[in-house]
């Protein structure tokens, strides 16, 4: 039985049966339990894996305000898989043009991106391209339209809430009052 778990064979089971042809009277608990000490310790289960939600929030994050723990599993996560790895950079770059009004380098980031081979990024990147002035205007100006925004939402809700059944002077008349 020893030569027999020394080539690889570790099935009590499959030993019991071969040790029973040979004359052991034995039953297989017994085989079990003899094979038990020979065993190795089971190793703990491999850590799972970040889920991409995970995952996206890492590169999304800016990468001085991640935890070092995080930091380093993003790296690990980025060093196998190369094109997350290009993506991260060109999330990143985006990120910073965004941030720090830098609009007029935006052409050479969408070169960047044609250059990579990236499909969800050139799908991104060719409804920028639909509008390019605007959108290099919107990374460089530091207007915001979020202000008007807010009331366009609360007027669309109002009107959703009406929907059919009024006209458009009970919308006006609850617009006026709502303010």
């Amino acid at each position: 039985m020893h030569e027999r778990w020394a080539e690889g064979c570790t099935n009590a089971w499959t030993l019991w049966e071969e040790i029973k042809t040979h004359g052991y009277t034995g039953g297989y608990g017994a085989v079990r339990a003899y094979l038990q000490p020979f065993r190795t310790t089971p190793t703990a289960p491999a850590a799972r894996p970040p889920s991409s939600r995970t995952v996206t929030s890492w590169i999304l994050t800016h990468p001085d305000t991640l935890p070092e723990s995080e930091r380093l599993r993003l790296k690990t996560v980025l060093a196998s898989c190369p094109e997350l790895d290009a993506v991260t950079g060109h999330v990143r770059a985006f990120g910073k043009m965004l941030t720090q009004l830098q609009g007029d380098q935006l052409p050479q980031w969408i070169k960047a991106v044609h250059a990579d081979a990236l499909p969800s990024l050139h799908t991104f990147v060719n409804g920028l391209e639909r509008d390019l002035v605007t959108v290099t205007a919107g990374l460089t100006l530091p207007w915001s339209s979020g202000f008007v925004e807010s009331y366009v939402n609360r007027i669309k809700m109002i009107k959703r809430q009406m929907y059919g059944r009024a006209g458009f002077g009970l919308l006006r008349k609850r617009v006026l009052l709502a303010s």
